[in-house]
């Protein structure tokens, strides 16, 4: 996979068709909806939420091929434009609702 790369994901496997989709502090399972670079659709991609800040930070980590192959080491971020990770209002402490279950994942060359 190359820096750049990027395909849709459902954020939160556990909340597929729910918008809005409340996310949680910690670990996340993800749903991989087209092919990113080499990796194809679907896949899971493992990976932290943060919530602490105005919106939510995905950085993900793995991701495990549904077609039975091995898991590979990622290194990438969930990204929506024009703020459309931003936390709703009503989020409580320790989570982020957010408008869309979906969001672009792209691939980088390292967290910042």
């Amino acid at each position: 996979m190359f820096v750049g790369e990027s395909a849709w994901v459902v954020l939160d496997a556990n909340q597929t068709s729910t918008s809005p989709v409340t996310l949680y502090e910690g670990n996340i399972e993800s749903i991989l909806e087209e092919d990113l670079g080499l990796l194809e659709a679907p896949a899971r991609l493992y990976g932290r939420v943060w919530t602490s800040g105005p919106q939510a930070i995905i950085r993900y980590y793995s991701a495990q091929p549904m077609n039975g192959g091995d898991q590979v080491p990622i290194c990438a971020v969930a990204r929506l434009g024009l703020g459309q990770l931003r936390k709703r209002p009503e989020s409580k402490p320790g989570t982020a609702i957010v408008d869309s279950p979906h969001a672009g994942v792209y691939i980088v060359n390292e967290f910042r």
